[in-house]
């Protein structure tokens, strides 16, 4: 059954990123007019947060279906059982504490990340959402003319996160999973958002350098674009409770896990949306230098 909303709201969270959305059943399948809702809000918004959703995996898939084609749950890492496209975010895998775009690795990275809350630390365990959009928009104007002539190089194989020897056991065997199979993709340092126009910081925790700089000269660029991304003025704070769902545009926007719960458990169930090859100011699309990715996503 198709469920019409009449009482639909977006209630903004912060000035630059974020709303709660309220009068929408997110576990029914939606009209038209709802879907449409939902992705102008997602455009202006950034990022969406529902409370009171308990879905099931049929039923996330479900949602996320209603903003596009799927994705696989993850290049290298293995999914739900019996849920080929449910990714499960828990912390017995390990935690993922530093700013990033979801599988920014591939030439095609996931247009939309949708999140549902399934096991919640009693303190701690955020998520913050950052506007990349709006961090463009802070640089000053010869930071942008930078900005627009660079190119990163993005892989899943290096120590973007802790260095080897920080790693225990379990944390190793993850990260043998996570490199089981490298890619390096070569993306522009600012893309041109697909449906708005907007221009947004492309960077996050797997690039690795910048195009033609040595690595030290690429950690100080980056660094330096990086900066005003995680302006808390450009940030969102997620504070989870159960049973909530968190949508999130991935072409611009950035998060963190933060780890701050003391080892207590948190599990997240996360879907994707399958997005388009990315696009610089000139023009010129992503390219892959390293990794066949059509397994995981229909637009690599």
């Amino acid at each position: 059954m198709t469920t019409i909303a009449t009482d639909r709201i977006a209630r903004k969270l912060t000035g630059r990123i974020g709303a709660e959305i309220a009068g929408v059943d997110v576990s029914a399948e939606l009209d038209a007019d709802t879907i449409d809702f939902l992705n102008r809000a997602l455009l202006e918004h950034k990022a969406l947060v529902f409370r009171g959703a308990p879905l099931s995996k049929e039923q996330q898939e479900r949602f996320a279906a209603h903003l596009g084609d799927l994705t696989t749950a993850h290049p290298t890492l293995a999914a739900e059982a019996g849920a080929p496209r449910v990714l499960p975010v828990d912390s017995e895998r390990g935690v993922a504490n530093h700013w990033h775009t979801d599988v920014t690795f591939v030439r095609s990275p996931p247009k939309v990340t949708t999140l549902v809350s399934k096991v919640v630390p009693p303190y701690g365990g955020e998520t913050l959402i950052a506007n990349t959009a709006a961090a463009y928009r802070d640089l000053p104007e010869p930071l942008r003319q930078l900005a627009d002539s660079l190119w990163a190089i993005h892989t899943n194989d290096y120590d973007y996160a802790q260095p080897e020897e920080a790693l225990d056991q379990r944390a190793r065997e993850n990260r043998a999973q996570f490199t089981s199979l490298t890619y390096r993709t070569a993306h522009p340092v600012v893309r041109v958002h697909p449906e708005t126009g907007e221009k947004g910081l492309f960077l996050g925790g797997f690039v690795q350098r910048i195009v033609g700089l040595s690595a030290g000269e690429s950690r100080d660029i980056v660094r330096l674009l990086q900066s005003y991304v995680t302006r808390p003025e450009n940030v969102l704070r997620v504070a989870w409770e159960p049973d909530q769902l968190v949508v999130f545009d991935n072409r611009v926007t950035q998060h963190y896990a933060i780890d701050n719960y003391d080892g207590r458990p948190r599990r997240l169930n996360r879907v994707t949306v399958a997005g388009d090859v990315p696009v610089g100011s000139t023009g010129e699309r992503s390219r892959v230098l390293e990794g066949d990715s059509s397994h995981y996503t229909p637009s690599s």
